[in-house]
Formats: structure tokens, C-alpha cells, sequence
């Protein structure tokens, strides 16, 4: 069995999963019976997932073989551990990626679910439809407010949902329109922010002045602010009461639509790269099929040899 304490990272891993990229209950299963097992590995060898080295790794996936998994098998166990490794290394839960230059067989990687504009805007209509609710509860209204807020700067913006949850509340009282974030790395960037976003933000700040804490979405967790988990589920909630598929729908997802959109609309790549956090260019190239229609539609509409009735 997995130490108690790699046990504990990959309950988070796993929280991370369900909550920020929307998997499914099988996939969460998958993971978890790979992880177990790379985990019940480690703690019969004497190692953790934070001092594993590299040469640990590859070991037990030369292992598997012999065990009977075939490539398929090996490959999406393979998938698993470095995923896990590089959450825990980008969440700053270990000092090094032991998996960083272990190789494998290459999968092919699927485009990320995007929403289009209308579907956003239907999500937003709904969350200020209900925050604007005039004879709710005001309980009911704190937490509407708090989710159009949340929405809001989120498609505004782009963070990632860690980023978004553990804003401060400085975050909402600047005056400037841009925010300074804290992303992977502990790195900083400025993201602006539209002045939708700023005025809902206000609005949140001034209903929610009365609880205590240096967070702009406090709450009664360990971190002292909204968990994604919880973010996820009223999330999917929205969608719901949106008519939208709650399985479509997660912050994950509106961070996508907030790149594809400013791509489709014209964006150059560096800017979403930036905006994104991204460190490798590499990573905001999987917007490129947003790209690539775009380009095909100006060279059809633009260039003087193009035959006007071609598709």
C-alpha cells in the first residue's frame, strides 16, 4: 500500500482532476488503481513520490511488461504517473519531476473541449439572472453574486482555477485595470481585466467586506478560501440551470473558451501565451485548430489567386 503520506498527494492529484479538468468516474478510477499500484511500488522499494528518481520510474514501467500489461495498458499507466508528478511538481508539493525525461510511446493529444460564445454567454445570463434575483434570500444572493463574480473573472481573464480561487482581495480594490498573478513558479504576470469584471467584482467585495480573511472568495476550508472542488460543483450546477451538459462544462473548460475565443477573434498566440501563463509556447499551440481556420478563411477571403466559390 502507498505510504500515508503519498496517499494524501494522491488524493489531491485526484481532487484536482475531478474538480479543474471535469473527469469522469471511470477515469478517476483508472487513475486511482494506477497510482495505487505505482504507489504500493514505491513504498515496497523505500521511496516516496517526493525522492523517487528517475531511474526508479523507469524501472517499474520496464516492469510492467513482464506483469502482462500490454503497451496500451503500459502507456496510459505511464500517462498517469506523469501527470501526478507534474502536478505535484507545478503545485510546489516537491522539489523536482522525476518523470520530466523518462520516455515513452506518444499519444495522440486531443484538442480541449471549448464552449462557444453563445454557450458562455448563456452561463453568465444565468448567474446574473439569479444574482439579480430581487426577493431571494440573502444567503441565496451571497453566494449568486459570488458565482457570476466568479464566472465573470474567470472567462475575463483566463486563470487557472487555482489562480482564481486564491485571489486577494486586493485583487478586487485596485484601480488599475489589471491584476498581478501569482501563477506556476511562483512566476507574476499582469492580466487585464474587463470592466464587467471589475464591476462584479466590486459588488462581490462590498457584499462579502463582512467576513473575515485576506481572500477575495474566503471560505471555511483548510486554505481559508473556496476549494476548486466546491467552485466545480456550483459550476456544473449553473450549467445545468443554463441548459447547458454539466459534463461540458468546468473551470478547465472556461479558461479554454477564453483562449479559443481570443483566437478566433484575432489574438496573436504570444499574447494568449502570456495571458495563459504559459512558460513553453509549445503548450499554447494546442489552439492552433482555432488558428488554422481562421487562416484558411483569410487566405480564401483575401488572396487575390483564391477561386471565390472554393470551401
Amino acid at each position: 500500500m502507498p505510504s500515508p503520506s503519498d496517499a494524501r498527494l494522491a488524493d489531491l492529484f485526484l481532487d484536482m482532476l475531478a474538480a479543474e479538468r471535469g473527469a469522469a468516474r471511470n477515469t478517476i478510477e483508472a487513475y486511482t488503481r494506477d497510482l495505487t499500484d505505482y504507489l504500493g511500488h514505491l513504498a515496497g522499494t523505500g521511496e516516496t513520490a517526493a525522492e523517487v528518481e528517475p531511474a526508479s520510474v523507469r524501472a517499474y514501467l520496464a516492469g510492467l511488461g513482464a506483469r502482462g500489461l500490454g503497451p496500451a495498458s503500459a502507456a496510459r499507466r505511464l500517462s498517469a504517473i506523469r501527470q501526478f508528478h507534474k502536478f505535484l511538481y507545478a503545485e510546489g508539493h516537491v522539489a523536482k519531476d522525476p518523470t520530466a525525461s523518462t520516455g515513452g510511446p506518444k499519444q495522440p493529444r486531443g484538442l480541449p473541449k471549448v464552449l462557444s460564445t453563445a454557450d458562455v454567454d448563456r452561463l453568465i445570463a444565468t448567474a446574473r439572472g439569479a444574482a439579480d434575483q430581487p426577493d431571494a434570500a440573502p444567503g441565496a444572493t451571497l453566494r449568486a453574486v459570488r458565482m457570476l463574480c466568479l464566472v465573470e473573472l474567470l472567462y475575463a481573464t483566463g486563470l487557472r482555477v487555482s489562480e482564481l480561487i486564491s485571489l486577494p482581495r486586493a485583487a478586487a480594490r485596485a484601480r488599475e485595470r489589471f491584476i498581478i498573478v501569482r501563477g506556476k513558479g511562483r512566476k507574476e504576470r499582469l492580466v487585464p481585466l474587463t470592466e464587467t469584471a471589475r464591476e462584479v467584482a466590486r459588488r462581490w467585495l462590498d457584499l462579502s467586506e463582512a467576513v473575515p480573511g485576506p481572500w477575495l472568495f474566503p471560505a471555511e476550508s483548510e486554505s481559508g478560501h473556496l476549494t476548486r472542488q466546491a467552485f466545480a460543483r456550483d459550476l456544473k450546477a449553473l450549467a445545468g440551470a443554463a441548459g447547458l451538459r454539466g459534463d461540458r462544462v468546468s473551470p478547465h473548460v472556461l479558461r479554454h473558451a477564453f483562449a479559443s475565443h481570443l483566437l478566433q477573434n484575432g489574438a496573436d498566440l504570444r499574447v494568449v501565451q502570456e495571458l495563459l501563463g504559459h512558460a513553453d509556447i509549445a503548450t499554447t499551440q494546442i489552439y492552433t485548430h482555432v488558428l488554422d481556420e481562421r487562416l484558411k478563411g483569410m487566405v480564401r477571403d483575401l488572396h487575390p489567386m483564391s477561386d471565390p466559390g472554393q470551401t
